[in-house]
């Protein structure tokens, strides 16, 4: 009986220590990024981390491990952007790892208040191959209700029906990776001749 009992407990443990980030951003002092090469050039580097770009927004982005509560394993860290009022240092997201090596939670804050970033959205981030971007797609919610008020042929046409909306195919959001270098001491962007 104590046997599925502590078992019990441990599943009911894991589920409340779900990963969720903090509701609201943090900023870290003395970020630039030199610091950040040289901080992350002394660890020893998992796949996601470094140094990358997100173009989408002309932003560079640190990510480093994050050894903080809630199963959350990466922090992701402003360095530079072209918007003169977010500071540098200023923890934008965070990465959960998942099952599948290539596939993670990512969380980014998609609201601003001052200084401090909060209400972080969630989806679902993919690692390439070579770990040299991350893609991701927003969440998006397209629904399309039609109202029939008429009920012309109210056995075909419903009085009220909602079918989802077809989108079209978008290039993915996400970023490319600046530094470390790919194993050959080249960037990943150029291509090395032998």
């Amino acid at each position: 009986m104590k046997q599925y009992l502590t078992l019990l407990l441990t599943v009911l443990a894991t589920l409340l220590a779900a990963a969720t980030p903090p509701e609201q951003s943090v900023i870290i002092d003395g970020v630039d990024l030199p610091m950040m090469k040289q901080r992350l050039a002394t660890s020893d580097l998992q796949p996601e981390e470094g140094i990358w770009y997100y173009p989408a927004e002309e932003m560079t982005l640190a990510i480093e491990k994050y050894n903080g509560e809630k199963n959350i394993s990466y922090r992701i860290i402003l360095v530079d952007s072209p918007d003169v009022e977010l500071m540098p240092g200023t923890v934008i997201g965070y990465i959960a790892t998942s099952v599948l090596k290539n596939k993670m939670k990512l969380w980014l804050y998609s609201e601003r208040s001052h200084l401090t970033l909060t209400s972080p959205l969630e989806c679902v981030a993919t690692l390439s191959s070579d770990a040299s971007t991350i893609t991701f797609e927003p969440p998006r919610w397209k629904v399309k209700v039609r109202v029939n008020v008429a009920r012309f042929l109210p056995t075909i046409f419903r009085g009220v029906g909602i079918t989802p909306e077809k989108s079209e195919e978008k290039l993915p959001i996400g970023f490319r990776k600046i530094f470390p270098a790919d194993g050959n001491g080249e960037t990943f962007s150029k291509i090395r001749y032998l």
